[in-house]
């Protein structure tokens, strides 16, 4: 199937090219717009898989059709029609983004591969971006609670921008959730997402772990080694805990934020990195601040956009969800079947205090589908849930 949009100000040539077009496919269907005006009108309100644009029309010429499409439907592939007087304007409107130009009268078999050609593309784009849309089954974001619904419309908006993000919340609410679906509906999907949690890296070792080394930079460094900052060239590099990051590793971090450039341990030559940041702290940074264990220039580099993620007690109404999916997850790991969990297990469930949020809430169902019935009942959530 190709939806194909002809805008022609000549009819005469409007009905040769829709002609060709459908005897050369049924799955061909094709529109018409006698001038530019018509046509973007038309692209507007329809998703066209293609547009053959005639270069010179009254009103609107295809130079500027190109453009208006160009800002509000790039992904449409557009190839302009040429008289023999237009041959130097289609080949300019090529550097402006035109796929393909055709001279009149149209070359039955030029038409018919670059039209096929073009579809071809249009298709490759749009799976592109259903790809990058799909979010990796690990790391599914699980309920609708006004807070989780709005985190998921901020990560719409600012997953396809280059801004830094600095995440905050309990330990076991889902920080690093967010990191990557941040990072899987960004134009860096393609690129490694690399992780390093500051709070498990020994303050000595952290800059060592960031930025690399060369040999002999310290007494066990017996090889050059690339840090974190050029693993993550390309892509993502997701700095967890960061307010447990030493002072001395900050001023660094902040230095390659700034400059995108970052030097090996022992080493003083610049290396040039492309790599966005996300980071995620279960502490209050400003009273880090305040307290000069973190510094107040990095933090505004950092926190661009700050996303707050909800301990499981504010987002009771979604507990049933998370059951239900880590019920579906375990069985699926552990070879079994998913147990149902009763209203009554579910409504304790919702009551319980959880102090260790969704990773309290995932250990709870394993623990109650290992030990309860087929059923999981209230009965079963208050012999197993606490111990």
């Amino acid at each position: 199937m190709g939806k194909i949009l002809i805008i022609e100000d000549e009819a005469a040539i409007r009905r040769v090219l829709k002609k060709i077009l459908t005897e050369e496919s049924k799955t061909y269907e094709v529109s018409e717009a006698e001038d530019g005006l018509i046509g973007i009108e038309l692209i507007k309100n329809n998703d066209y898989d293609l547009v053959l644009c005639d270069i010179k029309m009254p009103k609107m010429d295809g130079v500027e059709v190109l453009d208006a499409v160009m800002k509000i439907k790039p992904e449409i592939p557009v190839v302009m029609i040429s008289g023999h007087g237009d041959l130097e304007t289609a080949v300019e409107t090529m550097r402006k983004g035109a796929f393909d130009y055709i001279a009149k009268p149209p070359d039955l078999n030029r038409l018919l591969n670059t039209v096929r050609h073009a579809l071809d593309r249009k298709s490759l784009v749009t799976e592109n971006k259903r790809l990058k849309k799909k979010v990796s089954k690990n790391y599914q974001m699980i309920g609708e609670s006004p807070a989780i619904v709005q985190i998921k419309e901020i990560i719409e908006k600012v997953a396809p921008t280059e801004a830094r993000v600095l995440i905050t919340g309990q330990n076991g609410t889902g920080k690093e959730l967010v990191a990557h679906w941040l990072h899987q509906k960004s134009e860096r999907a393609k690129g490694p997402m690399i992780e390093v949690n500051c709070a498990a890296i020994p303050s000595e070792l952290i800059e060592s772990e960031l930025f690399g080394h060369v040999k002999g930079a310290f007494t066990s460094a017996n090889k050059d080694r690339a840090g974190k900052f050029e693993a993550a060239n390309g892509g993502t590099l997701f700095l967890d805990e960061i307010g447990d990051m030493s002072l001395s590793a900050q001023a660094k971090v902040l230095r390659a934020l700034q400059e995108n450039k970052v030097q090996r341990v022992g080493s003083d030559k610049d290396l040039k990195v492309d790599v966005r940041v996300i980071a995620a702290t279960n502490k209050n940074l400003k009273e880090e601040i305040k307290a000069k264990r973190f510094r107040e220039d990095l933090y505004h580099r950092l926190a661009v956009i700050l996303i707050a993620v909800p301990n499981l007690n504010d987002r009771r109404e979604d507990i049933p969800s998370l059951v239900n999916y880590f019920s579906e997850k375990i069985a699926k790991e552990q070879g079994t079947s998913p147990k149902t969990f009763s209203e009554d297990a579910l409504s304790q469930l919702k009551d319980y205090d959880w102090t260790g949020n969704i990773r309290e809430l995932r250990n709870v169902v394993e623990r109650l589908m290992i030990l309860g019935g087929k059923e999981i009942t209230q009965r079963d959530v208050e012999a197993f849930a606490s111990k």
